[in-house]
């Protein structure tokens, strides 16, 4: 059983973690339940989508190889997700 709780989307009124949950929810990347771990604390989950926007969706390096390399982590590691 997880000690910590998911933050509840109907109470969270800041737009922008508003739409950080949605986008989520939307794409499954970052995965939702993580991003509503985070938005327990509104600057947690900034941080770490402005971060996952800059590194994930921008840069040099073609999307596709960040996915292969994301990829090779999970099962270098034998992640389940």
């Amino acid at each position: 059983m997880p000690r910590i709780r998911y933050a509840d989307p109907d109470s969270i009124d800041d737009p922008e973690i508003q739409g950080y949950l949605e986008h989520a929810r939307l794409h499954g990347t970052p995965r939702p339940e993580s991003q509503a771990i985070r938005a327990n604390n509104h600057n947690v989950i900034r941080a770490f989508s402005q971060a996952w926007e800059l590194i994930f969706h921008n840069g040099i390096v073609d999307h596709a190889l960040k996915e292969l390399c994301r990829v090779y982590v999970s099962k270098s590691i034998e992640c389940e997700y």
